[in-house]
């Protein structure tokens, strides 16, 4: 079958941008085809600064015939009934419909034949409306055509288009369509300064091979290995070892189409500068790579450029050049990281009064003193120095302000931690400043200092807590403070540290800490209502920022289960351990739903739970058909048969042994100890009829079987547990 190849070559497209395109380009031609009745068999597209390709392989040479049958009027139906349903369907007269039989009455039926078009003359009509309907982020006019109504809008200018279809044994036809005065046809053109001239391509192995010759690597991917084994052998060449970057080698190789490594230097006085700030200020500015000496693990002053050409003089104007404009750029940071060791931390913090953190939230100073005095509270718990705590967190935001942070943002806490190191701090206070941004991702690391934990975790409950009060949490997609990263932050570092952590107290402690009464903050008192009505069960009436903190407990449930389901836990056992709403330390939720999943995979823990679901059901028929419920304990008095009798008596032992051991964290133990319920309750189903003739006997009977359920509970809801 023929493949089809498609190249829109323009000006340079910003390397950011040219993954998706080709992405895009892939799915809006390929999803047109498969609407169109063309199935093909393969499809991969291609980006460098000048150009989109695309090639789809296996595409049939005609779209499939079509026939269709349209339902007319009825027979003996007013003759504009008939004269429409004719001119629709295109028949000349009634006697080319058929009749159908029908209840109703017969009716006209009119089949439609629809011949396939040629595949090549559905792709010239598709091709441009996708080119002008394609979903760049930013788009420009140009030239003459910019005046015209309706003209093209592209990321660049559009200089050709290359459309070829064929199959691989015969010579490709040209696809023919124009956009905007651009004729398709099957010429490109090579690399812009070595290969400049036009090239004649036919299909997609041979505009690659040609591009290739004119000095065009077209794939990606290869020009990314090309990068990094030359970068890689550059510096093992001089003893030393490439900072490999993917990020940059993203960027780096979509700027170039024929990439040429090349070694350049700077002055050795730069490397008094953190290592980061070199290699932000050589990434940021010049795109390039930096290198270290494998020895010390430290930054050499060398870095690894990547150039478009093959330069006469074999690089040496361009390595000149860009040490040229790298030697200021460094020049600058090293003034500013000296001048920010001139300021101690502390000395910023007054600046803080004038920033606003969130107009209802108040300032960054005030946050600051917040999150010092959590911090506070939480570093017994985790097993931190109070004062050093209270140290970290007063300073952990202060490199904020400095130079070097204003510069490249992307270093803040880590300059933080050396200017703490210079000025004289303790270690674990410097750490703080870096570490309690973490963790930022689900791959990021977590914390583990006990000083950084407790700041880490009064930043992330401080932020929580701040949106909660001021209702501005997360809906849907929409999260736009980062709420669920913070939330999953504080839950990975809970597990991490291991330690049994009260979350709703937690919680509490940070609200305390808010005023009474936040701007902004309106019918607190009708929220408040609103969230105890989704928990009746919660008592007496309690603060207003009480139900906020349990609201938020639901939320910190959800992540929990996100983080369990990554890690191969199911759901429903979260779910069955959560809905007995009486832990909220993860810790122990996590270690008990490990315990419900090894004892659910047992032969004891799947008869367990199809007893107890069972039991469930039972009940749940009898409570509609008698509307109510048959809670309170039965009488021992009207058991008549051995098996209850012994049902009742293993429940009670179950209750108890099982609470006891829960009551010590002792969750395997608190399954071993449900499983001795199973024979009993296997016993009972197997011999009892529940549904007694005798009015006492039943009701007697199903409040045994509540008892099976209350016995459950007390590790977990097991009508929540799926299977």
């Amino acid at each position: 079958m023929p493949d089809l190849l498609l190249e829109l070559f323009s000006e340079e497209i910003p390397a950011r941008m040219q993954a998706k395109a080709a992405d895009d380009l892939r799915r809006m031609v390929t999803e047109k085809l498969v609407a169109e009745g063309l199935v093909y068999e393969g499809a991969k597209a291609f980006a460098t600064p000048r150009r989109l390709a695309l090639t789809v392989h296996g595409i049939p040479a005609r779209q499939p015939d079509l026939k269709t049958e349209r339902r007319g009027p009825k027979m003996g139906a007013p003759d504009a009934a008939v004269q429409g349903f004719l001119k629709a369907t295109g028949l000349k007269s009634l006697d080319e419909a058929k009749i159908q039989k029908d209840p109703k009455g017969d009716f006209y039926i009119a089949l439609i034949e629809k011949p396939g078009r040629a595949a090549i003359d559905v792709i010239a009509d598709m091709i441009p409306v996708i080119i002008r309907t394609f979903p760049w982020p930013k788009s420009m006019r140009w030239g003459a055509r910019s005046a015209k109504s309706g003209a093209l809008t592209w990321v660049r200018p559009l200089h050709a288009i290359t459309a070829t279809f064929g199959l691989e044994t015969e010579e490709p036809d040209v696809v023919k369509f124009s956009v905007d005065g651009i004729e398709a046809g099957q010429t490109t053109y090579g690399h812009r300064f070595m290969a400049p001239s036009a090239i004649s391509v036919r299909r997609f192995e041979d505009y690659e091979a040609k591009l290739k010759a004119a000095k065009v690597i077209l794939d990606p991917q290869a020009r990314k290995d090309i990068i990094l084994e030359d970068a890689k052998e550059l510096a093992f060449a001089q003893g030393l070892e490439l900072v490999e970057d993917q990020v940059l080698l993203d960027e780096v190789s979509g700027l170039v189409e024929w990439p040429v490594v090349m070694m350049g230097s700077f002055e050795k006085e730069f490397l008094s500068i953190p290592d980061e700030v070199i290699r932000a200020t050589i990434r940021n500015n010049q795109k390039c790579f930096v290198v270290k000496d494998p020895k010390t693990g430290k930054l050499t002053n060398k870095f690894v450029l990547t150039a478009n050409i093959e330069a006469p003089d074999g690089g040496k104007t361009i390595v000149a050049g860009n040490e040229r404009v790298i030697r200021p750029r460094l020049s600058d940071a090293k003034f500013f990281y000296e001048t920010d060791l001139k300021t101690r931390l502390e000395d910023r913090l007054p600046k803080f009064e004038q920033i606003v953190f969130h107009e209802k939230l108040g300032t960054q100073a005030e946050r600051i003193k917040r999150i010092e005095r959590l911090a506070a509270e939480i570093a017994p718990l985790v097993g931190a120095d109070v004062e050093k705590t209270k140290r970290a967190a007063r300073l952990a935001k202060a490199d904020l302000l400095t130079e070097v942070v204003g510069e490249f943002p992307e270093l803040q806490g880590l300059m933080g931690k050396y200017y703490a190191l210079a000025q004289g701090e303790d270690a674990s206070v410097a750490a703080a400043s870096e570490e309690h941004w973490k963790p930022q991702g689900p791959t990021d690391r977590v914390p583990t200092d006990p000083v950084s934990v407790a700041v880490a975790l009064a930043d992330k409950l401080d932020t929580l807590v701040g949106f909660w009060i001021i209702d501005e949490k997360p809906t849907g997609s929409k999260d736009p403070f980062a709420l669920r990263r913070a939330a999953l932050g504080v839950v990975r570092t809970i597990l991490t540290l291991n330690r049994p952590l009260n979350l709703l107290k937690l919680f509490d402690e940070a609200c305390a800490l808010f005023p009474p009464k936040l701007p902004g903050e309106e019918n607190t008192e009708a929220y408040a209502a609103h969230l105890l009505s989704q928990k009746p069960d919660t008592g007496p009436a309690r603060s207003e920022r009480y139900y906020v903190s349990l609201e938020l407990l639901g939320f910190f449930a959800d992540r929990l289960k996100v983080q369990l389901r990554e890690q191969g836990a199911r759901h429903d056992l979260v779910d069955s351990v959560f809905a007995l709403d009486d832990d909220d330390d993860l810790l122990r939720i996590v270690r008990r739903v490990e315990a419900l999943g090894k004892f659910l995979d047992s032969d004891d823990g799947k008869n367990l739970l199809a007893g107890t679901k069972r039991a469930s059901n039972i009940l749940s028929i009898e409570e509609k058909k008698d509307k109510r419920t048959f809670d309170g304990a039965p009488d021992a008095a009207l058991y008549r048969l051995d098996e209850e009798k012994t049902l009742a008596a293993a429940i009670d032992q179950v209750k108890a042994e099982a609470s006891a051991a829960v009551a010590k964290e002792d969750f395997a133990g608190a399954m071993s100890a449900m499983a001795k319920l199973r024979p009993a309750v296997d016993a009972f189903f197997d011999k009892v009829k529940v549904n007694d003739d005798d009015p006492k006997v039943r009701e007697n009977r199903l409040k045994l079987l509540n008892e099976i359920r209350a016995a459950t509970r007390a590790v977990a809801d097991f009508s929540r547990i799926e299977g």
